[in-house]
């Protein structure tokens, strides 16, 4: 995944009067609830729009907070003292926030809330039960503090505002109670974005997305490692996915400080010309005169067909593709060098064990340590974007792996965690390798870990072993080639017509 979240310059934002709070703040500090998450793509996680980033950061939260300066939700921080994640502008020592007069509308309107209803055609504002303080109040103050909310939301130039950032509208939530349709807030979002309605990726909706990837014949076995549901949703702690259906296509668009543009070409099992054209006119809405719309990792034959219908088509960096037996065995003098160091950590006495979700402390602390060792040897600006933006996918794997069907394994030496894994099968008998992370003090730890890898793979009926793309960095390139691919998987990015 290319690096995606380059920082834009501060958006000023319009400045709207605070909302009346209805929770005393005496009962906020007492309360667990809020500012709280459990894993770090948490969609409740608050949205802020540009002008309350730039407030917000005046108030000094970390610019590193967001992804995107132009409007995100904040990234959120691992809390020190025990288990899930927090808002980085959250004090846990005395439970209160370090910019409340600066919070943003998200927060300001909690313990109510703008959603859409469960068929996803109207905004509505609602109550959260999950708030206790909300459990023991009347019906009756609960629709007065409403009505006073009510006066905010309906101004012309907040209905605007809503409208350029529509992840402050949350998903259906049946714990959320609805009180009120908000109309024209509803019809100002279906004039910005069209009348396709979007939805945000999540964990629920990977079924339907992987689904509609074996319908469009997209998992073979060699198929691209961007061709599983998992590959995607560890961005989303870190990116806005969201998706669609158009013309009978599941359409991924991601949201980027650049633009909008797709991860994968639409999903269907019949003509795909009709679903990309009308992609395309929807990407050209949103982004207006910015160059980003695109679609990438277009499989080859996918490309040479959307070329002969007048597509421009780029190439882009292939998927590296191994035979599991030849690197589970490592034989030969081709791969003597990989074998001696393999040697070298085995007489050592490592072992290589399942990850455990007990692991993710000492797995943060090797990849904080790994960081910092390849910073110290000097990377290209690329590479250290990317390096920052894997940061939140390591926390979502960690966290999130047994649910997205990822394998994790770390290696142990002298009682310590010295590198770790992740994969998931991509195909019936293709493994493929999501990430790796290996103490760069320790040398060979990466080989015999992959070696392991692909042994155990091979045990589980792989034949290939895919390691994904090299980025276009040529260490990584030098790495991967090392190990003698099999094939190279080949793919494309489409920009659009010749005409457009």
């Amino acid at each position: 995944m290319a690096a995606l979240t380059a920082k834009t310059a501060p958006v000023s934002g319009t400045v709207r009067p605070v909302l009346p709070q209805l929770v005393p703040g005496s009962t906020c500090v007492r309360c667990d609830v809020c500012c709280r998450f459990p894993d770090v793509d948490s969609a409740l996680r608050p949205y802020f729009t540009g002008g309350e980033i730039a407030r917000a950061v005046a108030g000094g939260v970390d610019e590193r907070a967001f992804p995107d300066r132009g409007g995100s939700q904040i990234m959120l921080v691992p809390d020190q003292q025990g288990e899930g994640f927090h808002c980085p502008a959250f004090d846990s020592r005395t439970s209160t926030c370090r910019i409340y007069e600066r919070r943003p509308l998200d927060c300001q309107l909690y313990p109510l809330a703008m959603m859409w209803n469960a068929a996803h055609d109207r905004v509505v504002l609602g109550w959260d039960v999950k708030c206790p303080f909300m459990r023991e109040q009347q019906a009756d103050s609960i629709r007065g503090h409403a009505d006073r909310v009510l006066e905010l939301l309906r101004r012309p130039e907040v209905i605007g505002e809503i409208a350029e950032h529509p992840r402050l509208i949350g998903r259906f939530q049946e714990d959320v109670v609805a009180l009120t349709p908000l109309t024209d807030i509803t019809a100002a979002l279906t004039d910005r974005w069209g009348p396709y309605p979007l939805r945000r990726l999540s964990l629920e909706d990977l079924p339907r997305l992987t689904a509609a990837l074996d319908r469009a014949g997209l998992g073979g076995e060699r198929s691209l490692a961007a061709c599983s549901a998992a590959y995607h949703y560890v961005w989303n702690g870190l990116l806005a996915y969201w998706w669609a259906d158009i013309q009978g296509a599941v359409c991924l668009f991601i949201q980027s400080p650049d633009g909008w543009f797709m991860p994968l070409p639409p999903l269907t099992g019949g003509g795909v010309e009709g679903p990309v054209a009308e992609a395309f006119a929807l990407m050209r809405r949103w982004n207006g005169e910015r160059p980003v719309s695109r679609i990438e990792n277009v499989p080859a034959p996918l490309a040479d067909r959307l070329a002969a219908a007048g597509y421009r088509m780029t190439s882009k960096e292939p998927d590296y593709l191994y035979r599991a037996a030849d690197v589970a065995a490592l034989a030969g003098d081709r791969y003597k060098s990989q074998r001696a160091l393999c040697n070298r950590v085995e007489r050592s006495g490592a072992v290589v064990e399942p990850y455990r979700p007990a692991d993710r402390a000492e797995c943060r602390a090797l990849f904080g340590e790994w960081r910092r060792q390849k910073h110290a040897e000097g990377l290209e600006a690329f590479a250290a974007l990317l390096l920052e933006d894997a940061i939140s996918v390591h926390e979502v794997v960690w966290s999130r792996g047994s649910e997205l069907g990822l394998a994790g394994s770390v290696l142990r030496l002298d009682g310590r965690i010295r590198a770790y894994t992740f994969g998931y099968r991509l195909a019936p008998r293709t493994w493929c390798v999501l990430l790796e992370v290996a103490d760069r003090t320790t040398p060979g730890s990466a080989q015999f870990l992959f070696r392991h890898t692909c042994r155990t793979a091979l045990n589980g009926g792989a034949e290939f072993i895919n390691t994904m793309d090299d980025s276009g960095l040529s260490g990584l390139r030098l790495s991967k080639q090392a190990y003698h691919p099999s094939m190279l998987i080949h793919n494309a990015i489409c920009t659009g017509t010749a005409c457009a």
